[in-house]
């Protein structure tokens, strides 16, 4: 009975399931070599990136509320409707770097700021005016 049992364990390895799993590892091996060449393909259209500083974070806040408002569209795509509560709390956001940064930024740095701040103010409302009333 334990001899029966032992035998029954056996693994009975034929030609067709190595060429089986030679064939799975080959399929899985250029999946993963397609994957890999989709991966630079994409950092290399996109570049490296820049340092991050201060202007580059005040830039990124600026398009995000832009792009809400309705201002700026990713090509190809249609002309969505402005959300406003997202392109005020970017506003807000860019608010709050200026209230915590107070006294701490170069005079450049000031003026980008304020000067950005000033230009999305404009457009909200100038948005806002043009939006559709909300209907609760």
């Amino acid at each position: 009975m334990a001899e029966e049992k032992k035998q029954e364990k056996k693994i009975i390895v034929d030609e067709d399931w190595k060429k089986e799993a030679q064939r799975e590892k080959e399929i899985l091996a250029a999946q993963e070599e397609t994957q890999e060449k989709k991966k630079t393909a994409k950092q290399a259209r996109r570049g490296p990136l820049p340092k991050g500083n201060f202007a580059a974070l005040i830039s990124t806040l600026t398009t995000q509320a832009f792009f809400a408002m309705g201002l700026l569209q990713i090509k190809g795509e249609e002309k969505r409707e402005p959300d406003l509560e997202l392109a005020k709390y970017n506003i807000d956001m860019l608010e709050t770097i200026e209230e915590k940064t107070k006294d701490n930024l170069t005079e450049d740095e000031k003026k980008v700021l304020e000067n950005t701040l000033d230009q999305l103010r404009m457009a909200y409302v100038e948005v806002a005016e043009q939006a559709p009333p909300k209907t609760q």
